[in-house]
């Protein structure tokens, strides 16, 4: 699927709703529906730097797509964690690279999330779109 397509399907999703507490349900939804991650996998290494809550998140190429995975020890930090792997799970690295966060204001969800879940879910962002430069830079 491409990144355009991931991102209005979520964009459609939270759309459907009509208020805040049903799209903190379906955000919470997108959480609880992501693989558990192994309690190997919960490394430093792993572990995304400037979340309130512990975010671990995972990156790898397969088949030139971005594979991701990632858990979190708080339920909506977990939802976000289910959301960009939603938006960016089987995406071409060049594509990521080349996007923005503009489906977060399209979403509403920049407008309602806490200033520290404003700031974790760009870390992760962060992490995702420089995992996907270091790979097309040595591809």
């Amino acid at each position: 699927m491409s990144l355009e397509k991931n991102i209005s399907f979520i964009i459609n999703d939270f759309e459907f709703f009509d208020n805040w507490e049903e799209k903190y349900e379906h955000l919470i939804g997108l959480g609880n529906n992501i693989s558990e991650i192994d309690q190997s996998d919960k490394i430093e290494k792993n572990l995304i730097k400037g979340c309130q809550a512990q975010v671990w998140l995972i990156c790898k190429i397969e088949n030139r797509k971005l594979i991701l995975r990632g858990d979190s020890d708080a339920i909506i930090t977990k939802g976000l964690v289910g959301l960009l792997i939603a938006v960016y799970n089987g995406v071409s690295p060049k594509e990521v690279v080349s996007s923005d966060s503009s489906f977060l204001e399209k979403t509403g969800l920049s407008k309602h999330l806490s200033m520290t879940r404003s700031n974790g879910i760009n870390e992760m962002r962060k992490k995702i779109i420089s995992f996907c430069k270091n790979y097309l830079k040595n591809e």
